[in-house]
């Protein structure tokens, strides 16, 4: 959260893998392979949008065959 109390919608590469169950070395690996969300480096960090996160996440489930199947 952000010191005026709003939650961001932009989300850290920790923050990512918090949500994905991955460790912040996974997330960093996709991104540079291509195959992560989108993210931007602002500085030293690499920032995520959560919509983007989510979407990325709505786009794996997707192409799941067996997650798929299980529904």
């Amino acid at each position: 959260m952000s010191e005026t109390g709003t939650a961001s919608p932009y989300l850290k590469t920790a923050e990512v893998a918090v949500l994905i169950r991955k460790k912040p070395d996974a997330v960093r690996q996709m991104r540079r392979r291509g195959t992560g969300p989108k993210g931007v480096r602002i500085g030293r960090d690499v920032l995520y949008d959560r919509r983007d996160v989510l979407a990325w996440l709505a786009a794996k489930a997707a192409a799941d065959e067996l997650a798929q199947r299980a529904a």
